[in-house]
């Protein structure tokens, strides 16, 4: 009884070892700027106040899951916004389905000169990136 208690306490060691590989480590996604293609912001804002930006933007295909926005300072009142996903590189298959999606972020108006928003809206044909810019003054 001990023997057999062993032998299969080994057997499951062995096979909880040799069911993962832990030799790839490659990773199996890589992120991937998507299409911005409206945004709702106010006609102005007001120094100290936060505001929720509404933003719609495409996922090109089923293999690709949005991770959030990067909101990035170019200059001092110059914000230039992409919408970030993440593309799974270990799938085979994926749809083609373009889906346009709703998103938010909040923003808060710490200076008051008027704001210049750049949102990512893909490249040209030329591989060149395209924006959406809106400017908007501070009361």
């Amino acid at each position: 009884m001990k023997r057999s208690f062993l032998a299969l306490c080994a057997l499951a060691v062995a096979l909880a070892f040799n069911s993962c590989d832990i030799d790839d480590d490659s990773p199996n996604f890589h992120f991937v700027p998507l299409q911005i293609v409206s945004v709702e912001m106010p006609d102005s804002f007001v120094l100290d106040e936060t505001y929720q930006i509404n933003v719609t933007y495409t996922i090109p295909d089923g293999c690709t899951y949005f991770e959030g926005f990067d909101v990035t300072k170019d200059d001092l009142t110059t914000r230039e916004v992409v919408a970030i996903g993440s593309q799974r590189t270990d799938q085979e298959v994926c749809t083609e389905a373009i889906r346009e999606v709703e998103g938010s972020f909040d923003f808060i108006v710490i200076h008051n000169e008027p704001y210049l928003f750049r949102f990512y809206n893909g490249d040209d044909t030329n591989g060149d990136p395209q924006f959406i810019e809106i400017e908007v003054p501070v009361n």
